[in-house]
């Protein structure tokens, strides 16, 4: 019995061995995938979730100038003569912080040399940043920039449509010149898009000659388009100083 005792110790020893590598073998392999399906749960969270909106700039403009005085008095007295008000009509806006306009109009009645008639008006429009989609003010301006000379281009029965670059105006400028019949008269227009930064600004220029008086070139027209654009275009910066 007791030549037996050691052996028999032995043999208990060696079965117990195989049953402690199984179990140790089952907790090792559930703690691995307890920790593979947490980070697979994670995973599947973060994809539901979505990914979160990228950080978007403000917008650099948060004002706009008062359109009807973006353009000096001095400038609407060359542009319009014989204008019925140097202050402007101010177009109507439910929120003058996003979008404005003005226009002026004038007739120069030389008696039996003819009458020059003019029309100038300049609009802006300023785009906030759009944090919930992603999209900055300027972009959204880029794209509604190129809506408008689109617009610009498609002016109905407008004729001899030229378009070309306005350089030196903005950050991108766009001079459109067209030639459309009014009241009986050819008139010649002259207009400028351009956009600074998150703000796009149009400005149009146009007149005819009655009683025999001669249109305006529409080359000079165009000269005076561009020169106002440049002042609307200071004058956003100067309302945002």
């Amino acid at each position: 019995m007791q030549r037996s005792t050691p052996r028999l110790t032995r043999i208990l020893a060696c079965a117990a061995v195989p049953v402690m590598l199984v179990l140790a073998g089952c907790s090792s392999d559930s703690g691995s995938d307890a920790g593979k399906g947490s980070g697979s749960s994670s995973a599947s969270q973060d994809q539901q979730g979505g990914q979160k909106p990228a950080t978007v700039a403000p917008a650099k403009y948060t004002k706009l100038p008062n359109p009807c005085k973006s353009v000096s008095t001095k400038t609407i007295e060359k542009l319009v003569p014989a204008t019925k008000s140097k202050a402007g009509t101010s177009g109507k806006s439910s929120d003058i912080t996003s979008r404005g306009s003005c226009s002026w109009n004038g007739l120069d009645d030389n008696g039996v040399k003819g009458s020059q008639y003019r029309w100038f008006d300049v609009s802006f429009l300023r785009y906030d940043s759009e944090t919930s989609l992603g999209v900055s003010g300027q972009k959204r301006a880029e794209n509604n920039y190129a809506k408008e000379i689109s617009k610009a281009q498609a002016t109905e029965g407008g004729k001899n449509v030229k378009t070309s670059p306005a350089k030196g105006v903005g950050e991108a400028g766009t001079a459109i010149r067209y030639e459309l019949k009014k009241t009986g008269e050819d008139f010649s227009y002259a207009t400028i898009v351009t956009r600074t930064d998150n703000v796009v600004i149009t400005l149009t220029y146009n007149g005819t000659g009655y009683a025999g008086a001669k249109s305006p070139d529409s080359a000079d027209l165009m000269e005076s388009a561009v020169a106002a654009a440049k002042e609307a275009v200071a004058s956003v910066g100067v309302a945002n100083s």
